[in-house]
């Protein structure tokens, strides 16, 4: 059956007038390619070339910190007052070729910090089986949207065109979002209303810091998928208040890491996940949606556009898989990506196997990319455990005041 790509090809103006060349965008992944000082590598720029050359409209760097207190991994990338400046422009500037945009998504880790560089901290205490984690002040979490916005500043002046805000999969925003991590009494602790404050109080920041021409995207939860976390009908309330606060894009994706989480792919078998839920939250804003998760066929694609459940997908291991699959998928005699299949896959082994398949693409070193699970996970653990002295000797984390400007 022949397939309608024109669907996939037609531009896309954002609210502050960025135009996506097409609706195909590389999801946000933790590359993890950084140089163990908060910054980018030949690697990481050579990476994001790959999917800029091979079609994608747009590209997430997943996990951008910016607090270095609070890193997900060392590898990651970090927008502080020290951040080596010709080296992002580089990495923007090679993102953004042939109409292409690249965005830093803006990550803080909060509870779910690398323990080795960093003390833990997220919206409460908490003292759980895999998962022990400090309680913020209220004079910290007063200080993060000055943080967030001044981080956005920074990707603005080294030429990004748009950041993505990262309140989904258990990281720190997300966290106040739910009622696992956030048992605060003051206000941002409560209703689903309270839980929000912090991240509206982000996004308004953000803009008021970075104008009104510069995309500003937020990637949330559907849910956290987890008894007892952010479900869906308080996820549609944070996506109404959101839309009230002039965002360009809201991605749409759900999980969370919290130690022991089923991986939103082992809850279903097929197709992709959280189109039905994306249905949903167009009856609670106008703010234009992405969908990220499970998007695994061309078809998939042109169906979740032509119906109107989002307007533009977000595409992650399949872009692992193939950069070039947004360039095939705008063709109609492309194909889809051949997804390797794992039996009994230890925690984490799926993650580790697809971020270090984004390090052979980085490399040209795909066609010999075949490790067994365990291989991944131990060459993954082992990268980021020879980081820990790089990122020590950079940022000196457990000594550093309580705030950074």
């Amino acid at each position: 059956m022949e397939i309608d790509t024109d669907v996939l090809a037609a531009p896309f103006e954002l609210p502050c007038g960025v135009v996506l060349k097409n609706r195909l965008a590389k999801a946000a992944m933790s590359d993890s390619l950084g140089d163990g000082a908060g910054r980018p590598t030949d690697e990481q720029v050579e990476l994001y070339r790959r999917w800029s050359n091979g079609g994608a409209a747009l590209s997430l760097i997943g996990e951008v910190q910016v607090d270095y207190r609070y890193p997900e991994r060392p590898g990651n990338l970090v927008l502080w007052p020290g951040a080596d400046n010709a080296r992002l422009a580089r990495l923007a500037d090679v993102g953004s070729t042939d109409g292409a945009r690249i965005w830093p998504q803006l990550g803080h880790a909060g509870a779910l910090a690398y323990g080795p560089v960093s003390r833990p901290a997220g919206p409460s205490a908490l003292n759980v089986e895999g998962l022990q984690c400090d309680a913020l002040t209220p004079s910290a979490v007063d200080a993060l949207p000055g943080i967030y916005a001044r981080a956005a500043a920074r990707a603005r002046g080294v030429g990004f065109s748009g950041v993505q805000i990262h309140a989904g999969h258990g990281f720190l925003l997300s966290q106040f979002l739910s009622p696992l991590f956030n048992r605060r009494s003051d206000r941002y602790g409560g209703s689903i209303e309270a839980r929000c404050q912090l991240l509206l109080a982000v996004v308004r920041e953000v803009r008021a810091e970075v104008g009104s021409e510069f995309a500003i995207a937020v990637k949330i939860n559907s849910s956290d998928q987890l008894e007892g976390g952010l479900d869906e009908d308080d996820a549609l309330v944070a996506m109404s208040l959101l839309g009230d606060e002039g965002l360009d894009l809201i991605d749409i994706s759900g999980g969370t890491y919290f130690p022991g989480a089923p991986a939103s792919s082992d809850r279903r078998s097929s197709g992709p996940y959280f189109v039905e839920f994306a249905r949903r939250a167009r009856t609670v804003t106008d703010t234009p949606l992405m969908v990220t998760g499970g998007f695994k066929t061309r078809r998939e694609a042109v169906d979740a556009v032509a119906t109107g459940a989002t307007d533009i997908v977000g595409l992650a291991r399949a872009m692992a898989l193939d950069p070039d699959v947004a360039t095939k998928w705008l063709g109609q005699g492309g194909a889809d990506p051949q997804f390797p299949s794992f039996e009994s896959p230890p925690a984490g082994g799926i993650t580790a196997w697809f971020t270090m398949r984004l390090a052979a693409l980085a490399n040209g070193d795909e066609d010999d990319f075949k490790p067994s699970l365990s291989e991944a996970i131990e060459t993954y653990e082992a990268r980021d455990a020879g980081r820990i002295a790089t990122w020590e000797g950079t940022f000196g984390v457990r000594s550093r005041p309580a705030t950074i400007e």
